[in-house]
């Protein structure tokens, strides 16, 4: 957006003017915003218009509308200012009690349904000024190993766009750390009272209808893949994009699922769920909260990190139905 040359003739102030006036629509609001005179916001602006080669704001009798120009250069210095308030804001002491910090952790949406409750719980307590954003972790489409089913979120950390990443992730190169949060496994989720769970089997697992939780639509999953180990095969007639939902829709059909077991122990008293034992070994995945070291020499980053470690207690077991020995 600024060349060299007038980028070491360029105040800060200025962008921040840009910016009050832009969201103010007029000279004198923004002045009050900034505390300051009219005049000096017309100073200014006048300065902008030079650096920038652009009129950026004109008159109107009920104040100023942007040029074309100052439209296109509005996200972009308002992405600007974020970061240098980033900047500055990760330079200072951190302090939970009055920080008004804002850290974005990434997570698979099964995962964000375990972790947010305890983390908004402990934040109330200790940072009560503290924002959080999440976004979620979607693996690559096709990815069938852990490695490649993850790497995006690596890459999301080189780059800073999130702050922690939370996902089964097993092996990280040395430039990030990770932690250990919890251990996960699935367990066959369906409707309380569904016959399924009255006799639990191999064979009857089978025969039900699949509910799958697919990103893309495909219906085949892991459970597939060691089913034909087994020389058996189920049908899956649904998928759905998220867990959330194949919770919701478990709770009004006949279909079973597949499921992380944290996440369906949860939530299974709110829709009404029973969950089984699955009728033969299925996959363990553990859960690592993981930061690049370089983040991690941010105090706040370094605070949060240690407030996930300490922040899951320990699952207490629902009574679960259990499968036939002879399944």
């Amino acid at each position: 957006m600024l060349n060299e040359t007038n980028l070491s003739r360029t105040d800060l102030n200025l962008l921040v003017l840009f910016q009050a006036v832009m969201n103010e629509g007029h000279v004198g609001r923004a002045a009050q915003k900034l505390n300051l005179t009219a005049s000096a916001v017309s100073h200014g602006l006048g300065r902008l218009r030079l650096l920038l080669n652009d009129p950026l704001f004109l008159r109107t009798p009920k104040g100023v509308v942007p040029t074309e120009r100052a439209t296109q250069l509005a996200a972009p210095i308002a992405d600007i200012l974020a970061r240098v308030s980033q900047v500055v804001s990760t330079a200072e002491p951190f302090d939970p009690a009055i920080s008004r910090r804002t850290f974005t952790i990434g997570a698979p949406d099964a995962v964000m349904a375990v972790v947010l409750p305890p983390l908004l719980k402990a934040l109330r307590f200790a940072a009560p000024h503290v924002d959080v954003r999440m976004r979620q972790l979607l693996p690559p489409h096709g990815s069938r190993t852990s490695e490649d089913a993850w790497s995006p979120a690596l890459a999301e950390l080189d780059a800073r766009t999130i702050d922690i990443a939370i996902a089964p992730v097993k092996d990280i190169p040395a430039r990030f750390v990770g932690q250990s949060l919890y251990e996960e496994n699935f367990i066959v989720v369906s409707r309380t009272g569904h016959p399924y769970a009255k006799s639990p089997s191999l064979e009857k697992f089978c025969e039900m209808q699949h509910l799958l939780v697919s990103l893309t639509g495909d219906s085949r999953g892991f459970v597939d893949d060691l089913l034909v180990q087994r020389g058996a095969a189920r049908r899956v007639v649904l998928t759905v994009p998220n867990f959330m939902l194949a919770l919701a829709i478990l709770a009004e059909t006949d279909f079973i699922a597949a499921m992380p077991r944290r996440l369906a122990e949860i939530h299974a008293k709110q829709f009404g769920l029973t969950c089984t034992e699955a009728p033969m070994p299925l996959r363990s995945d553990p859960l690592r909260a993981v930061a690049s070291k370089a983040s991690l020499t941010d105090a706040g980053v370094a605070w949060l990190f240690g407030l996930l470690r300490n922040m899951l207690p320990a699952r207490r077991p629902m009574r679960m139905q259990k499968r036939r020995t002879n399944a």
